[in-house]
């Protein structure tokens, strides 16, 4: 597994995401009010949601379509409902971000 860059920090608006295509599935990379840098699938446990188009409100995204909220931290879906999405790691050095995944990306951003 090798860290792969994936662009700036700046590339990704406050409270907003933007997505990393790979072989198996799409990463959002989320960027939260304060400047964390999450990535998790984007992919919500429930019904497949696109979370990258969801609500980024501290360190949680509500799915837009049936409001379940993910932790971004830990891919858990928080209050009643169960269910997780992968996390990947991601690194912030000066802003440059990469993420470290198994299989190799095809796509940098979408």
């Amino acid at each position: 597994m090798n860290w792969t860059d994936i662009g700036h920090i700046d590339d990704i608006p406050l409270r907003g995401a933007r997505c990393v295509k790979t072989p198996g599935f799409t990463i959002a990379v989320f960027r939260t009010g304060e400047n964390e840098v999450f990535a998790i699938e984007n992919r919500c446990p429930h019904k497949a949601g696109p979370l990258s188009e969801g609500i980024v409100h501290g360190a949680s995204v509500t799915c837009p379509l049936h409001n379940w909220v993910i932790s971004l931290e830990s891919g858990q879906a928080l209050g009643a409902d169960e269910g997780a999405v992968q996390t990947f790691d991601i690194r912030n050095e000066n802003g440059a971000l990469s993420i470290l995944i198994a299989t190799p990306m095809m796509v940098a951003a979408e």
